[in-house]
């Protein structure tokens, strides 16, 4: 993929099957490092072919990220009859875990299949999150496990194969989502669990901090950061994220729209740039709010251009 130091370090939405006239200026002046993508905009692989090559024809870079949320399960923007339908994480481990293995190795080696053939670059998978019974059920299936050797184990698996098919995998939601007691995208969860505690969370995410991209979670840590959530907080970026985890590679935000995070769109994507995020992601495609994170980017950041010459 081509990282560009003039392009800004925020991944889009857009609004359709299609782009529209204003789509198109605004990301031709823009030159966001990249785009995601929703089943808003996806009706069959013709179509899909053809927005994608429309998108990457707005940026001066060759091979900008396009990404996807593809986990399986509830969350999957490719679904039949066009494409297959992955099993929720849950269900592929199920049984014994060499089993699980398999089956995990199988169905993202055929996502991976699947996303590169329509030109998609970037999975925002696998869910790295420990599936915790007391929390919000916003996680639920999508995880793999509530052990985090399992989670860890099977996570790797799933980061191998993605990568072995061509496609950039994103773990997610780092440093974990699992005890978080209410949904993110409708209200800004509070974990208060002991920092010892919180070392479970941790685990799968360190166990795979080799992998090349990572998602942060809207959550306030009060054992690190009683301020701030990961995603906005510079002590949980670089002394949990890159120091305790140990993951050096690329960090986004979760969506900018999501209700834990409050204020202009601008302070939003600045308090996550500024916190150590190497990108903001902002989903919806609405034309105000892309404006305002506009107002809040600036050029990538010498650390991440560092980690990247590394």
């Amino acid at each position: 993929m081509s990282f560009s130091s003039s392009s800004s370090p925020v991944i889009f939405g857009c609004s359709g099957t299609t782009l529209t006239p204003e789509e198109k200026e605004f990301f031709t002046e823009h030159q966001p490092l990249g785009f995601i993508l929703f089943k808003r905009n996806i009706k069959d692989k013709i179509q899909l072919k053809a927005l994608v090559k429309e998108l990457k024809s707005t940026l001066n870079t060759t091979n900008p990220p396009i990404l996807i949320d593809q986990e399986g399960g509830r969350v999957a923007r490719l679904t039949s009859p066009h494409w297959f339908h992955p099993p929720a994480s849950a269900l592929l481990a199920q049984g014994n875990l060499d089993d699980a293995k398999k089956r995990v190795f199988e169905t993202y080696s055929q996502m991976a299949e699947e996303l590169k053939e329509m030109g998609i670059t970037v999975n925002c998978a696998p869910v790295l999150d420990l599936n915790i019974a007391e929390a919000d059920p916003i996680m639920g299936d999508r995880t793999f496990s509530d052990d985090p050797h399992v989670v860890a184990e099977l996570g790797t698996i799933a980061i191998k194969a993605l990568q072995a098919g061509g496609i950039t995998p994103v773990m997610k939601h780092i440093p974990g989502h699992g005890a978080a007691t209410c949904d993110s995208h409708e209200a800004l969860p509070v974990v208060s669990l002991p920092y010892k505690d919180l070392q479970s969370h941790f685990a799968p995410f360190k166990a795979n901090a080799h992998c090349p991209w990572a998602m942060t979670a809207h959550i306030v840590y009060t054992a690190v950061d009683p301020e701030h959530p990961a995603t906005q907080s510079s002590l949980l970026i670089q002394d949990v994220i890159r120091e305790e985890i140990g993951f050096r590679g690329f960090l986004i935000s979760d969506d900018l729209g999501m209700k834990a995070l409050t204020g202009p769109f601008s302070e939003r994507a600045h308090r996550s740039l500024e916190a150590g995020c190497d990108a903001v992601l902002h989903c919806s495609g609405n034309r105000k709010e892309m404006n305002e994170v506009m107002e809040g980017v600036k050029p990538f950041s010498a650390l991440f251009r560092k980690r990247m010459i590394q």
